[in-house]
């Protein structure tokens, strides 16, 4: 059994004497998906190692999660002792001072077994400001007996023209059989996260170097009229009312082809007790187009510690352990390796779950190209790919992906959304005071 080594507690400045006393409870606010919630059940583990801790779990769905969070740590409000955030929080509201470093860490814990760019992520001037529970980056999910039967072949490195001509061929609606699935869901960690990535792969950014907005460039219309065209012919109905949910149900009850999303998503599409095509679901890298650069997005759901804790050593005890290399045996051993919490640690990649978990290699593929800091063939002034790693990108992702879902419904043309996109975006950047 996995037991934090007593000299985390003294550099941490929790004596043994300390932890003699009465159980100090540890507020611990989560998203509720099927990883966090295994969390939160394998925790009674941590609790019966570490008697001198209770954890009280407030689980919420994850836009309820961000809004509560957000309102919390600018408020200073001090609710949580742990805060479940990613990698677009963490380095802002660690450079705000708003989260505790996390330092030093136990050797055994080893820090070097993250994956580089979620270390990066995670950070700022190299010190971690959360620890990472699982990692995602994007992957073409397939229907291989679909290909087999038109005849076709899906490229290891697939292009998103290539994806489109393949939906063509495969797009049968009075069967129920779309094309392409594709999120259409407004916000910024919905639609906006892969339009995102589909406009880096045409050679798109957000911002030039001067902070400039480039929402109407050539290469953010190629992409914008890729995705709504390909979606209003080969995509499912409704599908600016689908998020990442939505696509993961229609992809596991057979109604699409092809389905480009978050490498998590790995597990669910191979569990038979959830999906109907579990045996006949291929993985291919993230599309490109005219470059690999941004095309495949980085995200780490991950664990912080707030700066106004007043149980910050119980805090970082039990946020070492349920990131460490013990917590993801502790999984395997409970519930099958192909559950283990992806995309955080190299280890994690070994030839046993490379073999077990069809999704795996493809996963680390894609996990190990991903670049936040060179997220567009052209330079930029920001880190991120999905997303641009300032506190104004929330409202502006939110306000484009808004365009972009009336953009699919055919409420306005792309050329329409694309202009009013590039003017918010401006607006705001302005208001905000760029170029600083």
């Amino acid at each position: 059994m996995f037991k934090i080594p007593k000299a985390l507690f003294l550099l941490s400045g929790l004596t043994l004497a300390t932890a003699a006393h009465a159980a100090e409870t540890v507020t611990i606010a989560t998203v509720n998906n099927s990883d966090m919630i295994r969390m939160q059940r394998l925790s009674k583990v941590f609790e019966q190692q570490h008697p001198e801790v209770k954890l009280n779990w407030v689980v919420l769905e994850e836009n309820v999660l961000r809004q509560r969070l957000t309102t919390d740590i600018a408020t200073q409000g001090g609710q949580f002792d742990v805060l479940t955030i990613g990698t677009y929080e963490t380095p802002l509201w660690g450079a705000k001072h708003w989260l505790e470093p996390i330092t030093p860490l136990p050797a055994d814990y080893d820090v070097e077994d993250i994956f580089p760019a979620v270390r990066q992520g995670l950070s700022v001037n190299n010190t971690l400001y959360a620890l990472p529970f699982y990692g995602e980056s994007t992957v073409t999910y397939y229907r291989t007996d679909l290909f087999k039967q038109a005849g076709l072949t899906m490229p290891e490195h697939p292009t998103w023209t290539q994806l489109g001509e393949f939906a063509a061929k495969l797009h049968q609606p009075a069967k129920d059989q779309y094309g392409l699935c594709l999120r259409g869901k407004a916000g910024w960690g919905e639609n906006v996260a892969l339009l995102s990535t589909m406009a880096n792969a045409f050679g798109a950014r957000w911002f030039d170097e001067q902070w400039k907005p480039e929402l109407t460039s050539p290469e953010w219309t190629a992409a914008a009229n890729f995705y709504v065209n390909t979606l209003k012919n080969y995509g499912p109905p409704g599908a600016s009312s689908n998020g990442f949910n939505e696509t993961l149900a229609l992809f596991n009850s057979g109604k699409c082809a092809i389905w480009v999303d978050a490498s998590v998503a790995g597990s669910f599409t191979t569990d038979k007790t959830q999906s109907k095509v579990a045996d006949s679901v291929g993985f291919a890298a993230a599309p490109t187009e005219v470059t690999d650069k941004g095309s495949s997005w980085l995200y780490a759901w991950s664990l912080a510690i707030p700066a106004t804790s007043k149980h910050k050593d119980a805090a970082k005890a039990f946020i070492t352990w349920a990131t460490s290399k013990e917590y993801i045996q502790l999984v395997a051993d409970k519930e099958g390796v192909t559950n283990v919490p992806p995309g955080t640690r190299q280890s994690t990649y070994s030839a046993a779950y490379l073999a077990a978990a069809p999704f795996a290699k493809v996963t680390l593929q894609m996990m190990q190209h991903a670049d936040p800091a060179h997220p567009s063939a052209k330079p930029v002034p920001y880190v991120g790919i999905q997303y641009v790693t300032i506190p104004e990108f929330q409202a502006i992702g939110t306000s484009v992906g808004k365009l972009f879902s009336a953009a699919l419904t055919g409420g306005m043309t792309v050329d329409k959304a694309l202009a009013e996109a590039q003017s918010t975006t401006m607006r705001e950047m302005k208001r905000a005071g760029y170029p600083k």
